[in-house]
Parts: C-alpha cells; structure tokens; sequence
C-alpha cells in the first residue's frame, strides 16, 4: 500500500514538472533574444534531468536513472556553454530579431 502511494506522489510530482516546462518552453519559442532562447533550453534540460530521477524511482531503478541523469546534465551545461561562447563571439545585434521578424 505504501509503495501504491509513493509510486503515485512520484507521478504527480513528474507531471507538475513537466507542465513547468511549458513556460521555459514559451520563453524558447518567442524569445526575443538567443540569450532567453539559451536560457530556456537549460531550464528544460535541468528539469529533464530531474524527471530521470524521477522516472528511476518510479522503476525502483534509480542507480542507473541517476547516471543518465548526470550524462544528460553534463551534455546539457557543455552545450549552454558552447552556444554562449558562439554568441559571445557575434556581433551584438546577430542574436536579436525584431517583434513578428521569424528566425532563418
């Protein structure tokens, strides 16, 4: 019966995360700047990671979850690095679009 319960409370806590997601994801799709886009994509990359651990325990598997988890987490902060390191080096208006301008 306990384990009913904590399988459950492991679901509802991975949904509510999920459903936080949409709003990094809105800030990905609208922008206006690469930096929020940026910055979008590593909220949902550190909730993704975090849902891993949440789907680990759900599996009672969570050793091997938590090391996906970490792979995924590092991939996810190497490449935030390497799209900032890419804008640091444009010029400062390439990153930028206008309101109703569509990305190309």
């Amino acid at each position: 019966m306990v384990d009913f319960f904590n399988n459950t409370f492991s679901q509802i806590v991975g949904v509510v995360l999920f459903l936080m997601m949409l709003p990094a994801l809105w800030r990905v799709w609208i922008g206006p700047t690469a930096i929020d886009r940026i910055l979008g994509v590593n909220v949902i990359g550190t909730k993704t990671a975090v849902l891993l651990v949440i789907i680990g325990s759900i599996f009672e598997q969570v050793e091997m979850f938590v090391d996906f988890a970490l792979a995924y987490a590092l991939l996810n902060f190497i490449g935030s690095l390497a799209a900032s390191r890419f804008l640091h080096k444009m010029p400062a208006s390439a990153g930028q679009t206008e309101p109703g301008e569509e990305l190309k």
